[in-house]
């Protein structure tokens, strides 16, 4: 996970795991939405993954 991918996880949570599928991306929208925290974290979580 590089700097820039943390970086873009704060400030947008949904492109920065773009290239991580679609369904990832409609979570982290739906959880960014509902609250920036929450969308950060599963960002964080889902860029941390080393199976994808």
């Amino acid at each position: 996970m590089s700097i820039w991918r943390v970086i873009l996880s704060v400030l947008f949570p949904p492109l920065a795991v773009f290239d991580k599928g679609c369904g990832s991306v409609l979570i982290v929208l739906i959880l960014t939405l509902l609250g920036w925290v929450p969308g950060v974290i599963a960002a964080l979580i889902i860029l941390n993954n080393p199976k994808s």
